[in-house]
C-alpha cells in the first residue's frame, strides 16, 4: 500500500484492487467550471490514471468564489480554465496525465476523447451540451453522470447505457429557460454536494462495484434543507431516439448543434465558426487597437470596445461580452473580423 492513496485503500469497497483499477482509468471531464473544478481534483486526488478537461470558457473574477482552482493571477491573466486547471492540479498531483483542451464541447471534438474514456462527468452549465453527452455515451457505451446546482440547489444522476434511462427519456427535449448562476446566484456548499454525489458514483463505476450504483434522480436545496429521489426504471423508453432499440443519437447531427448563442445566464454571446479558424494574434491586435484596448495572452485575445468587449480564442471561437441579441453580435464579429 503506498503512503498516498493508504486511507483509501483502506477502505473496503476500494481497497489494493480497486485503488489499481482507478490508477489505469480515464475520466472525461467536460466544463472546468464550478463543478468541474470540484470534480477534477478529487480525481486527481484520488489517482485517476489520466484525466481530460474540456472547456471552452476562461478566468474571470466572478468565477473565485466557488471554482476552487483557480486564484486571482488566473483571473487577471484572462487564462483559459481549462489551462489553470491543469496548471493546479499538476501541482497537486505529478502522477496523472492531465489533457487540458480549450474547446467547445462539441461532437466533433469529443468523440475521439470518449471512445478511450471510462466515464464522463458532466460539469456544464447547458442542456444543449448534456444532450450531446448523453447521446455521445450511449453511441459508445460510456457511462456518464449528470450534475447541475443553481442557487442552493443541485441534482445529479447517473446514466449507464443499456442499463438506466437516459437524459432524453426523462426529460423528452432540451428544456429552454429556467434559474441560471448568473439571475439566481449560487453557493459554493450546493457546488460541493453535487460534486461529492458525481465523484462517489464515479469511483464505484472506476472500481466496478456496479451494485453500489445509485438508481435514482436526486435533487436537493441545502438553504432549505429539502432533498428528494425519484425511481427511473419505469422512465425507460424502447422508442428513445437517443438510447431504445432503435438509435438515432439525433443531437449528435451537425443541425442540432448551436453555431451562435447567448452563454447559460450570461450577456454574452458565443459565435463559432463553421470550420476552425486559426488567427494570426499579431496581425489581429494591429487591426482592433484601433478599435479599443486589447489585452492578449498565448490562448486568447481580447479587446474592449466602448460598451462591448470582444475575445477571440485561438480555434476561432469569439465571446461578444455586453450583448445577448444574436444579430447585433453577428454584425459586430462581421465588421470587426469579416
Amino acid at each position: 500500500m503506498t503512503e498516498r492513496y493508504s486511507r483509501q485503500q483502506l477502505f473496503q469497497p476500494v481497497g489494493n484492487k480497486g485503488q489499481q483499477q482507478i490508477r489505469s482509468k480515464h475520466v472525461l471531464v467536460v466544463g472546468a467550471g464550478a463543478l468541474g473544478s470540484a470534480s477534477a481534483e478529487a480525481l486527481v486526488r484520488a489517482g485517476i490514471g489520466k484525466l481530460t478537461l474540456v472547456d471552452r470558457d476562461y478566468v474571470e473574477w466572478s468565477n473565485l468564489q466557488r471554482q476552487q482552482l483557480y486564484t486571482e493571477q488566473d483571473a487577471q491573466n484572462k487564462l483559459p480554465k481549462a489551462v489553470a486547471a491543469k496548471n493546479r492540479l499538476r501541482q497537486i498531483n505529478t502522477e496523472v496525465k492531465i489533457e487540458a483542451l480549450v474547446m467547445d464541447a462539441q461532437p466533433a471534438n469529443l468523440e475521439s476523447i470518449v471512445q478511450t474514456a471510462d466515464v464522463i462527468i458532466d460539469a456544464t452549465d447547458n442542456f444543449d451540451i448534456r444532450f450531446i453527452l448523453n447521446d455521445l455515451s450511449h453511441k459508445y457505451e460510456v457511462p456518464w453522470i449528470y450534475g447541475s446546482c443553481v442557487g442552493s440547489y443541485g441534482a445529479t444522476y447517473t446514466v449507464i447505457p443499456n442499463v438506466t434511462p437516459c437524459l432524453h427519456c426523462i426529460l423528452k427535449k432540451v428544456p429552454v429557460g429556467g434559474a441560471t448562476c448568473e439571475t439566481a446566484g449560487i453557493i459554493s456548499p450546493a457546488v460541493q454536494i453535487v460534486a461529492a454525489y458525481q465523484i462517489t458514483e464515479a469511483l464505484k463505476i472506476l472500481v466496478e462495484d456496479v451494485e453500489a450504483l445509485r438508481h435514482t434522480f436526486l435533487t436537493f436545496d441545502v438553504w432549505n434543507n429539502q432533498h428528494a429521489e425519484f425511481k427511473t426504471g419505469k422512465m425507460k423508453s424502447d422508442k428513445c431516439s437517443s438510447c431504445g432499440s432503435f438509435q438515432t443519437h439525433p443531437y449528435l447531427a451537425y443541425e442540432n448543434q448551436l453555431k451562435t448563442e447567448v452563454l447559460c445566464g450570461r450577456e454574452t454571446v458565443q459565435i463559432r465558426p463553421s470550420q476552425r479558424h486559426l488567427y494570426n494574434f499579431d496581425e489581429l491586435e494591429k487591426r482592433l487597437k484601433k478599435q479599443g484596448k486589447v489585452d492578449r495572452n498565448p490562448y486568447l485575445l481580447s479587446c474592449q470596445l466602448p460598451e462591448q468587449r470582444f475575445v477571440i480564442f485561438q480555434d476561432g471561437r469569439v465571446f461578444i461580452h455586453g450583448t445577448n441579441d444574436i444579430q447585433f453580435a453577428r454584425s459586430l464579429y462581421y465588421r470587426l473580423l469579416g
